[in-house]
């Protein structure tokens, strides 16, 4: 399924990865991670490659993990989506995303290793990690706390509730909130300005701001996958995502 993801340079400097599955709204697959992977490593050796956009088609940025391609059994550790994960947390160049529609699960985690962000006033954000009896992932149960407090963190992750590009921009997961439909056009002006600047002064500043977190969030990458691989198989989760597939109410009234 890696055709549904699509790599362009919309101009000089500028590479783009665009998620186009809008069938599913844009639910990543297995195959769409390691594509999205085999691009940010491709950029980051680009010698003309100087911003990275992330964006998604459709009208929606990505609805987070196929469900049904979660199911299958794990056959690798690190998965696909924590090796696309770690390359795009060490990514030299600036990082810039917009993000219209849903933005769900590593949907929204993803955006913490991104360096602007800039979301329609329309969009909607989700961590529903607890929900699905699973744990955060993407290194989320630190950069989040850090970015936006350990009072908003602990509510967006603990209750797992939708958010608006409001509580996004108060939650440090958004740069900016633009109009609806007008994510996207505020992203690439961004990324021409950054295009334009000298690159390695550039690479250099963004070693620098993130020289302080690199270790920790490397780390917390790789704990949290192995917890979430755990989850992943746990009675909580297969009652989680058997409500799902039934369009019911899950009960976990019998956990402890």
């Amino acid at each position: 399924m890696s055709e549904h993801v699509r790599i362009e340079k919309p101009e000089r400097g500028i590479v783009s990865i665009v998620l186009d599955r809008p069938d599913r709204k844009n639910a990543i697959t297995s195959a769409m991670y390691a594509r999205m992977r085999e691009a940010v490593q491709a950029a980051d050796a680009d010698r003309e490659a100087r911003v990275l956009m992330l964006s998604g088609g459709g009208g929606n940025f990505t609805s987070g993990n196929d469900i049904a391609d979660f199911q299958k059994p794990l056959m690798q550790f690190p998965s696909p989506g924590i090796l696309f994960l770690q390359a795009i947390s060490v990514f030299r160049k600036p990082v810039v995303a917009a993000i219209e529609g849903h933005a769900v699960g590593i949907g929204t985690t993803m955006l913490l290793h991104c360096d602007m962000v800039y979301a329609a006033e329309t969009a909607r954000f989700k961590l529903p990690f607890v929900n699905l009896g699973l744990c955060p992932e993407g290194a989320s149960s630190y950069l989040l706390p850090k970015a936006a407090g350990y009072r908003l963190a602990a509510q967006l992750l603990m209750l797992g509730d939708e958010f608006d590009a409001a509580t996004a921009l108060r939650a440090g997961i958004a740069t900016e909130v633009a109009p609806t439909g007008q994510a996207l056009a505020a992203a690439l002006q961004c990324a021409r300005t950054l295009a334009a600047k000298p690159p390695g002064a550039m690479q250099t500043t963004k070693r620098l701001l993130r020289r302080g977190d690199a270790q920790a969030v490397a780390e917390t990458l790789l704990v949290e996958a192995d917890e979430f691989g755990q989850r992943r198989t746990s009675e909580e989760a297969r009652e989680a995502f058997a409500a799902f597939f039934e369009k019911r109410a899950a009960d976990f009234s019998r956990f402890d």
